[in-house]
């Protein structure tokens, strides 16, 4: 259990380092969170504008959610960066991080905590407390506390790190007439008030009101928009671009009718599941929906395969069997690959479309069957066509109705809600709760070229959601793991306060220090035992604090000190 009565923050260089300016681009980020260094006159005027709109206990109300949800996010990334959490050192790096925001200055009076045993008791004094100077300036003196955003964050923060809800209350404030501002933090069980307390953070009335009714005028627009019933094509397959939005509207204009499809698109664009939303949103939802991909199955087979087989046909033919013609009688083919067709099984395949009707290898009897076609190509058939790998008649009679499926890389707006989409699917799958990606993760995923398209998406979630451990978000690393982030020139702060250049090609640079010591007789294991000797010595034996010195965890400098022993 940590018990200190008069506690001090650790230093804070762990937590500086995190923080990088590119300056080319606009964007500032600590570790993978992006954020914005903007006028507090901004968060001022929200701040007003929200009581003067929902009245002083709504905006409290929605400002403490904020201000939780921020303390939760920097819970996260100190816990990858401090990981020992029966530490106050780890602790410390939420009051640390609102420091280096410039959110207040945070002086710690009390911490006693155990993170085994949930207990929890904590007092810090805040001075210069921004939200409090704000509303003072605004609306001058009150008789309520009114750091409801800062509040927020702490009570955010520490119940992550505790892994039960922690409440802080503020007992003094600026803003009352305080000379400075105290918080008090606690279990949620131990305040009086504890309903009050949890109420504030529920999502308030008035918004899921407001919510409700821009749904309603939503599916209102979309109705309006669409003359054919909900479809199963809209619930498997997400998006709201133009361009999908188009390829959706002509396939619904095409359900009600037996008209033959030809889907086109590269591969991974989900050509099978539009196929199978046209079928469901068809008259022929209740009858088969038969899927062939004809680039795997052996071209002395194809025919046997699609238009079914009689008894003695062939050698192994020890039985008669029906096609996929046959099995998909009332229902809907698809069939993938076209292009990879036989000649005489396009030629079969033409009279089925033409006639309705075929005959089984080896057999004479003439079946009629009622099958709408889908066909697919990631191959330009009018190119097949030149090259002479696909019959005219046949891509004529296929291309009656062309709809193009576009490549994820030219539906972009659409890659949050099939993250959103597939998190959902891999959450259940791996029983995990994984509450998106980081900032930069998605800022790479938005940038993709996508070769692979939605197929690559989802198999890069997936990917994502095993290697990200639960209630993390999931960050670059685990989306890429394989490839090197772009380049982009960045700044960081240095010691003195100022930003410096981090070079993204340090094979390239030129260290003055390294160039010397490879002048000399230099011996590499050497130079780092007097380095890991120097850090523990710096820090008196505080292998935590070692560690973040060297920029590394305290697993791997243990490891190391563990193996200068032997």
């Amino acid at each position: 259990m940590a018990r200190n009565a008069d506690p001090h923050f650790p230093t804070n260089r762990d937590l500086i380092d995190q923080i990088s300016f590119d300056t080319e681009h606009g964007k500032i980020w600590l570790h993978e969170q992006r954020m914005l260094l903007t006028h507090s006159s901004l968060f001022a005027n929200l701040r007003r504008e929200l009581i003067k709109t929902l009245g002083s206990n709504r905006a409290r109300s929605l400002l403490t959610r904020l201000g939780y949800l921020s303390g939760w996010r920097d819970a996260e990334l100190a816990r990858k960066l401090r990981p020992e959490l029966s530490t106050a050192d780890a602790f410390f790096a939420g009051p640390q991080l609102a420091l280096i925001k410039g959110m207040v200055n945070v002086k710690p009076l009390q911490l006693d905590f155990d993170v085994g045993s949930g207990a929890f008791y904590a007092e810090f004094e805040w001075f210069d407390a921004y939200e409090a100077e704000l509303h003072l300036q605004e609306f001058g003196p009150v008789s309520e506390p009114v750091c409801w955003l800062l509040t927020g964050y702490a009570s955010g923060f520490t119940t992550y790190y505790m892994g039960h809800k922690i409440f802080y209350k503020e007992v003094e404030c600026l803003g009352c007439g305080a000379q400075r501002c105290r918080i008090v933090g606690k279990p949620a069980e131990q305040w009086d008030d504890r309903e009050e307390l949890e109420r504030v953070l529920l999502p308030d009335a008035m918004a899921d009101e407001l919510l409700s009714l821009q749904s309603q005028f939503s599916q209102l627009q979309d109705s309006v928009r669409q003359t054919a019933e909900h479809d199963d094509l809209v619930a498997n397959s997400v998006g709201r671009s133009t361009s999908f939005r188009h390829a959706c509207q002509l396939l619904q204009r095409a359900a009600q009718g037996p008209v033959t499809v030809l889907l086109q698109g590269e591969t991974g664009v989900g050509k099978e599941i539009f196929a199978k939303g046209l079928h469901l949103s068809s008259a022929r939802a209740r009858q088969p929906f038969i899927a062939v991909n004809c680039a795997c199955i052996p071209a002395d087979l194809i025919e046997a395969e699609l238009f079914g087989v009689e008894k003695g046909a062939f050698t192994g033919a020890h039985a008669s069997r029906e096609g996929k013609f046959e099995r998909a009688h009332g229902g809907t083919l698809f069939l993938d690959e076209v292009v990879e067709l036989t000649p005489r099984a396009q030629a079969s395949l033409l009279r089925v479309l033409q006639e309705g009707e075929l005959e089984r290898v080896g057999g004479s009897e003439v079946r009629r069957v009622d099958v709408r076609v889908v066909a697919a190509s990631n191959e330009n058939l009018g190119e097949a066509v030149k090259t002479g790998k696909f019959r005219a008649d046949l891509f004529y009679r296929l291309n009656i109705y062309p709809v193009h499926i576009p490549a994820l890389r030219e539906r972009k707006d659409d890659i949050p809600l099939l993250i959103e989409h597939f998190l959902g699917k891999y959450q259940a799958l791996y029983n995990k709760r994984i509450p998106g990606t980081s900032d930069k993760a998605m800022r790479a995923l938005m940038e993709y070229n996508w070769p692979g398209n939605i197929r690559e998406l989802e198999n890069m979630v997936e990917r994502g959601v095993i290697l990200t451990d639960n209630n993390q978000l999931i960050d670059l690393p685990a989306l890429f793991p394989s490839l090197a982030e772009a380049g982009q020139p960045l700044e960081r702060i240095d010691p003195t306060g100022h930003l410096k250049p981090v070079s993204t090609s340090p094979e390239n640079d030129s260290d003055a220090l390294c160039e010397a010591l490879l002048s000399e007789d230099f011996d590499l294991e050497q130079f780092e035992i007097r380095l890991l000797r120097t850090a523990i010595s710096k820090t008196s034996g505080n292998v935590s604090k070692a560690a973040r010195l060297l920029g590394l965890s305290r697993a791997q400098l243990a490891y190391r000190l563990e193996k200068l022993k032997d």
